[in-house]
């Protein structure tokens, strides 16, 4: 008589834990210990069909499997590419990049999800999810999903290095003297008001802060222009707060305000400015306007003004935009700027 309560105690406590080939092994050892009637027992009991349990006993005749496997070669169900020979060229047809932007084909490339390329598919006549869609654009395709990468720059002047060569010596030899060097530029406009800030902050888990839907400008808190003026010698800055526009004159305004409020008191022997610029903006380097307010500024504070600009392109390697714009940023990331300060002009 075979004993169904002890079957069912090792199988609780041991067949029940192991992957699929164990369990089926498991069961069909049962199986062939119990003797006659031990296949319905065992199937009654642990709940392995009886068709599983007689393969489990094939494979207990059988050698050993390769390690890491638990069907024998060419088990299971066959891909699904075996049983549909177009649909990997249908596929890569779909996602192939020479198509985007065609109007003449069915998807462009900023629709290229799973669930519309299975649509697509099926219209194509291929029976397939999204799921697998995902697994053969992966496995099969060796595609993935990828931003854009900057990575061409365009051509580049023969003499770019010996310009950033001459803007260096330029500085050491301004620095040397303990003269000032600043570097200026202006920060992008930001509106007051309760609207969505890029980045993110620590909340209570479940409790974003809200903002505005539409980013549409407050008529009456307006706009902020912050242009920063950087002293790469003594790794200190300075933001004046704009509410109109980015002008040369103030660009140059924030110039005479760092100056008078830091720049004469740590250089009490003041005899020339150096500023170093990128090439855009309010002080690019032909805007005659900011020529004309930095000589304005020169023949005030009755010294030579030296102004040093980045190449075309090059407005990153302009130090304060690594060095001050930078901790602005994450200063305020994922906060509403909700008002300006009361200093600004």
């Amino acid at each position: 008589m075979i004993d169904k309560d002890a079957i069912r105690m090792r199988w609780e406590a041991d067949g029940s834990k192991r992957d699929e080939r164990g369990q089926r092994l498991f069961a069909a050892s049962e199986a062939r210990a119990a003797g006659w009637g031990g296949v319905t027992a065992v199937a009654e009991v642990t709940g392995v069909s009886r068709k599983r349990i007689t393969t489990g006993q094939k494979d207990l005749a059988a050698p050993p499997l390769e390690p890491g496997r638990v069907r024998r070669q060419g088990g299971g169900r066959r891909p699904v590419t075996a049983t549909d020979g177009t649909l990997l060229r249908d596929l890569e047809r779909l996602v192939e990049p020479a198509t985007m932007g065609d109007p003449m084909r069915p998807l462009l490339w900023v629709s290229k999800s799973r669930e519309k390329l299975s649509a697509e598919l099926a219209a194509c006549g291929h029976d397939v999810s999204p799921n697998t869609v995902g697994r053969l654009l992966v496995e099969e395709l060796a595609y993935s999903r990828q931003n854009n990468r900057k990575t061409y720059e365009g051509t580049s002047h023969p003499d770019r290095n010996a310009q950033f060569e001459h803007i260096n010596s330029q500085v050491k030899s301004a620095q040397a003297a303990g003269q000032p060097v600043i570097s200026v530029d202006t920060k992008k406009k930001e509106l007051i008001g309760n609207f969505k800030n890029a980045g993110t902050d620590y909340r209570p888990k479940g409790d974003p802060r809200g903002v505005n839907v539409h980013d549409f400008m407050d008529k009456e808190l307006g706009k902020v222009v912050p242009h920063g003026v950087y002293d790469p010698t003594a790794n200190v800055g300075w933001v004046s707060v704009g509410i109109n526009h980015d002008t040369a004159a103030f660009a140059v305004q924030s110039i005479r305000t760092w100056i008078a409020r830091m720049g004469q008191r740590r250089y009490p022997d003041m005899r020339e400015l150096m500023i170093t610029a990128d090439c855009g903006g309010s002080n690019n380097a032909r805007s005659r306007l900011w020529k004309v307010e930095l000589q304005k500024l020169a023949d005030e504070m009755q010294m030579p003004i030296k102004v040093c600009h980045y190449p075309p392109g090059t407005s990153k390697w302009n130090k304060i935009e690594h060095r001050l714009f930078c901790h602005i940023t994450q200063n305020w990331r994922g906060r509403p700027l909700t008002n300006r300060p009361p200093w600004s002009n």
